[in-house]
């Protein structure tokens, strides 16, 4: 007993490296998916064209890649994997403040780097969710994503305060040099981690192509992940209108300033953190099938409130604010118990594919979203496109309702062993 204590201790000290050094780096990380798109903004005056194209860019890599992603964290071990795209994302960043120095900065440099750093972040972050089962114990994976999904929402309310501020004093190019250097502080705190990682299993003989599929053929053949990944495709598509019109939204409709949109989206981070804080005992007490269906309502009713900021631009603060905290509130609910529910059904030996597969079905459709959102902002205005999006985004929650029709089937789900 006395050992088995100490090996807990251990574990647990483990999952403590891990949880600070990815708190650090989500704050980060808040500044560049902020601070690129201000300095398109701000420094390089981009149109909502424009925009559509820097927001496609910055997530194809996830359409692109997630697949091939999830085949090589099922054949490598995860830890290396993540300590190497942290160090490749902090290099790659720390060449948009100096090529803003050297006033070489254009708006292919800032694509290219969006690019390229949106790869690296689709496998650090398969190889970061494949990876957490093998760091604790079964029973711990639901408080463990709670917490890291805490880290998440502490990011949330600093990051854009932090974002605000900087890109006030030193400009948003600048800004991104503390992301850089979060991506190290997060590549020293996974060095550290001393479990033994488990050895992957031999790789099958397949094609590779094919091998990418399993994941998606897994989840395809289970009823409650293939309505959770049918429910993302459609909300992340409506989702990429948000991501590209959101910041045009704020700071030309609604006339806010970086400080003041710092706070709005910080805002988001407090809803998140109080959805963490909530997410187990919510799940526990009314049921993963309601809460997955009442969270996806709540995140579709708050972002209604985006397109009234534009039609009520002297409000829009004020609307804004609503969403931003119970927005996130609901979001950070659904996607900690989402995670755990995928760690929890899927074999080892097919997380990795099952992880890239989802991550395909939610962040993989964001390009198409932003670039469509481009064009019909562009074509018929920012408000009017925004209505739609948030119509997308409700609709969503049509592919759940079975979820509630059969609340019965969960115990079997949850332990059944689909191949």
């Amino acid at each position: 007993m006395r050992y088995l204590g100490r090996v807990n201790f251990r574990v647990r000290r483990d999952f403590a490296k891990l949880w600070v050094g990815q708190t650090i780096s989500e704050v980060g990380s808040r500044i560049s998916r902020d601070g690129i798109p201000l300095t398109a903004l701000i420094t390089l005056r981009a149109n909502p064209m424009q925009m559509g194209f820097l927001s496609a860019i910055s997530s194809a890599s996830v359409f692109v890649f997630a697949l091939g992603a999830g085949v090589v964290v099922d054949r490598l071990k995860k830890r290396p994997v993540m300590i190497a795209t942290d160090l490749c994302r902090a290099a790659l960043l720390l060449l948009v403040p100096l090529a803003s120095l050297m006033h070489l900065l254009s708006m292919t440099i800032l694509m290219t780097i969006a690019g390229i750093a949106g790869a690296l972040t689709v496998l650090f972050d398969v190889a970061y969710q494949s990876y957490l089962p093998a760091l604790v114990d079964p029973d711990e994976l639901l408080d463990s994503n709670r917490r890291l999904g805490m880290s998440a929402s502490a990011a949330e309310l600093l990051g854009p305060l932090l974002t605000g501020v900087l890109v006030k004093v030193v400009t948003a190019p600048i800004a991104i040099l503390l992301d850089a250097l979060s991506f190290l502080v997060s590549a020293t705190s996974v060095w550290a981690i001393r479990k033994a990682e488990p050895t992957p299993e031999p790789a099958p003989r397949a094609a590779p192509l094919a091998e990418a599929f399993d994941g998606l053929r897994f989840i395809w053949g289970h009823p409650l992940l293939r309505a959770l990944m049918l429910r993302s495709v459609m909300a992340f598509l409506a989702g990429g209108f948000f991501f590209t019109l959101y910041f045009l939204n704020a700071t030309r409709v609604v006339h806010m300033g970086t400080p003041a949109l710092g706070a709005v989206v910080a805002l988001g981070g407090a809803g998140g953190l109080a959805g963490a804080s909530m997410a187990g005992r919510l799940s526990t007490r009314l049921g993963s099938g309601p809460v997955f269906f009442g969270m996806a309502v709540l995140i579709g009713c708050a972002q209604l409130l985006i397109p009234l900021s534009s039609q009520f631009p002297r409000y829009g603060f004020v609307y804004l604010c609503i969403q931003q905290f119970f927005g996130d509130m609901g979001w950070m609910i659904y996607i900690v118990n989402e995670r755990t529910l995928r760690q929890s059904l899927a074999p080892p030996r097919i997380l990795g594919r099952v992880n890239s597969a989802m991550q395909l079905a939610s962040m993989g459709m964001l390009p198409f979203g932003a670039l469509t959102g481009g064009y019909l902002a562009s074509r018929y205005g920012i408000a009017q496109t925004l209505w739609v999006a948030s119509a997308g985004t409700l609709l969503s929650c049509l592919w759940l309702i079975p979820l509630l029709k059969n609340k019965e089937r969960w115990p079997r789900l949850l332990t059944s062993d689909v191949a």
